[in-house]
């Protein structure tokens, strides 16, 4: 059974289609990203898998539930960190726990435990302001982790990285996600990431928004910047870039 699934979904904003008729499925562990250009609705649909907008059309479920309008059961990264200025970083890390109900002491140990493992070890009492972009982003992404091991939605996580920061980050985030098992869902405009980073890339196409083509990344994880200049690599690049080429013609 798949993790997650979106079955004909579709949302329109008065009489503007958004997003028209979009099935896409999630397996357990799995990395999938949704690549296509600003404006298509990747971020819409988002909003409708993880509650915040009910769908005119379609259904979501988890685990084989119903999830359809119902927030709190996955867990949604923005591209911003959104870390709390004024809390330490193992206090922005806890917070989704405390959230749920969780002491603040217990939960700072439980959000601890794991900061070795997402590269934080040392940061636990720094504030937001002192660490680096890249740094940022492994707390939030942790916190994200702990609001749901079940689904991350992660909206483009990387895109305000500089390059170098962004490279290492990915080489962390492949080597993370091995550990941890966290089914994914990424959005991105940015091809050689999506190629990079997923099992499989759903490109999303045209206006109201829709699935063009689903793109099966044969190759295992974690994968370096070696297969960045491969011919599987160049392949899966240029068959994508075929396809959004076709989409604005």
């Amino acid at each position: 059974m798949d993790k997650l699934t979106a079955s004909n979904i579709s949302v329109s904003y008065g009489s503007n289609k958004i997003i028209e008729n979009i099935s896409l499925r999630l397996q357990q562990g799995e990395i999938v990203s949704l690549l296509g250009v600003s404006g298509v609705g990747k971020t819409t649909l988002f909003n409708v898998l993880s509650g915040l907008l009910v769908p005119e059309e379609g259904s979501i479920t988890l685990d084989g539930e119903d999830i359809t309008g119902k927030t709190g059961k996955l867990s949604y990264m923005l591209q911003k960190d959104m870390l709390l200025p004024f809390k330490t970083i193992v206090d922005n890390v806890a917070l989704p726990l405390v959230i749920k109900g969780e002491k603040r002491k217990l939960a700072r140990e439980k959000a601890s435990a794991l900061f070795e493992e997402f590269g934080l070890e040392g940061t636990q009492l720094k504030y937001p302001r002192q660490l680096s972009g890249g740094m940022r982003q492994r707390a939030a992404l942790l916190r994200t982790y702990l609001f749901s091991d079940q689904v991350a939605l992660l909206d483009e996580p990387f895109s305000a990285l500089d390059t170098i920061t962004k490279s290492n980050m990915h080489e962390w985030y492949l080597q993370v996600m091995e550990n941890i098992k966290l089914s994914t869902l990424f959005i991105t405009h940015d091809i050689d990431e999506a190629i990079l980073l997923s099992d499989r890339v759903y490109v999303m196409t045209g206006k109201p928004g829709h699935i063009s083509e689903e793109l099966v990344i044969d190759s295992e994880r974690p994968r370096g910047e070696e297969f960045l200049v491969s011919d599987e690599f160049i392949r899966y690049k240029k068959h994508i870039n075929m396809i959004l080429k076709k989409s604005r013609e």
